[in-house]
Order: structure tokens, then C-alpha cells, then sequence
């Protein structure tokens, strides 16, 4: 999943960007509201964690704003703002949660996945398809046989082909998707990581695999369907 985080205070969104990564997110990172619509309306997101201040408007305006220009990306605010009324009406400008801070790091991430279950993408802790499973927490990939720790990156890959099977995806939205605006990485790095998930599917000898289709991209599918 892919999360954008808008904050001003550089060492606030260092500490953001490692603790998400940490736990398998992709971060890109803004440091104003006005950045945060930009990449809004280039990438499609899966949360947005709003930083403390946003250094080119007040909060309040910055939520208006999103919600105005259509973007229904679910927003998590951080806020030192304790008042009742404060916090309401952060909510009612557009964000759907607030947290305190000082704040914990199993809280932050409990409540951002909360938000992307509300989301139009809601993953479940257990993806499933055919005779193999994908365990979100533990970024297992199994078979009634078998499993496989998978790193990061070919974690988010298989979670996405795993939340639409039968679906083809190109490998343009695939680069986008999972390694973001912002790389440096050439594009030949989706196919490297497509044959890692494909050596790894082998291995657990699972019924699925991820077949290209010459001039789209790539769909993952049963295997008794693949040609």
C-alpha cells in the first residue's frame, strides 16, 4: 500500500517514512499542502498521514481544499491540538481521524490500517487465491505446503496482483505503484521482481502464477488458465 506523508518538520517525516516502511508501506513524502495536492493528483493513494503544521496554509484550509478538488483519499491528521472543538472541526473539514501527539507507534499504524479498510482498496489481514495465501502481517506467502517470507518490495507487488486476480496490470502503473514518483530505479526493475514472486510461487508449488501479456503487462491467474 502506498501512503503520502505531508509534513514540514524534516526529522518528524524521517521518522514517519522509516516506521511506515518498516511495516511494508511505500512512502512518498511532501513538506506543504500545495505538494500534497500535486502528487494527489498524480498518484493514487491509500492514506495520507497530515503532518503537526503544513507550512504554506493552516490545516483547516489545506483539508477544504483536498476534499473540494474530489480527492477521497482517507486522511489521518497528527495534531498537538487537545480542544474538543479543535479536533471537530479538523474532522469536518475533510480528515476522517485525528491523533494526539505525542503518539505511539502501534497506535499510528493500527490507526492507518483501520483507514485503509475503510478505503476503497481494503485489503484483508489474509489475502487468498487458489491454494495460496498471503499473510499481511506477517508478509508470509504460503501453500497448504509450504511458506515464504517475502521482502518489501515483493510483498507490495504480490499484495496488489493478489487484491484483483484476473486483472492486468501494466507495467507503467506497476512502477508507479510500487516504487513511486520519486525513484531512481529504471523500469526493468518490475520484471526483475515479477521473477522473483515467479520462482517463489514454484517453490511453494502453488496453483497460481503471473503470466505476461505481451504489449499490457501482467495478470496473475490459475495456472489450469494460463497458456
Amino acid at each position: 500500500m502506498r501512503i503520502l506523508v505531508a509534513e514540514e518538520n524534516t526529522y518528524v517525516t524521517e521518522i514517519l517514512k522509516s516506521m511506515l516502511e518498516k511495516h511494508r508501506y511505500t512512502v512518498d513524502t511532501v513538506r506543504s499542502g500545495e505538494d500534497a495536492l500535486g502528487y494527489l493528483s498524480q498518484m493514487e493513494y491509500d492514506a495520507l498521514v497530515a503532518g503537526l503544521e503544513l507550512s504554506d496554509a493552516d490545516e483547516i484550509s489545506v483539508l477544504v481544499k483536498i476534499r473540494e478538488l474530489g480527492f477521497s483519499t482517507p486522511i489521518l491528521f497528527l495534531t498537538a491540538r487537545k480542544e474538543p472543538d479543535e479536533r471537530a472541526a479538523i474532522l469536518d473539514a475533510g480528515a476522517d481521524d485525528c491523533l494526539s501527539v505525542p503518539f505511539s507507534v502501534c497506535e499510528l499504524l493500527a490507526r492507518v490500517r483501520a483507514l485503509t479498510r475503510r478505503g476503497p482498496f481494503y485489503a484483508p489481514p489474509v489475502l487468498s487465491f487458489g491454494n495460496t495465501r498471503l499473510a499481511c502481517s506477517s508478509y508470509l506467502l504460503s501453500s497448504p505446503t509450504r511458506q515464504i517470507r517475502l521482502n518489501n518490495k515483493e510483498y507490495q507487488l504480490m499484495e496488489l496482483l493478489l487484491r484483483s486476480p484476473g486483472q492486468i496490470f501494466s507495467t507503467e502503473h506497476l512502477m508507479e505503484k510500487i516504487w513511486g514518483l520519486e525513484t531512481d530505479a529504471d523500469i526493468d526493475v518490475v520484471w526483475t521482481y515479477i521473477g522473483f514472486l515467479r520462482k517463489k510461487l514454484r517453490l511453494l508449488c502453488s496453483d497460481i502464477g503471473i503470466r505476461t501479456v505481451r504489449g499490457a503487462g501482467y495478470i496473475l491467474e490459475k495456472r489450469d488458465a494460463m497458456p
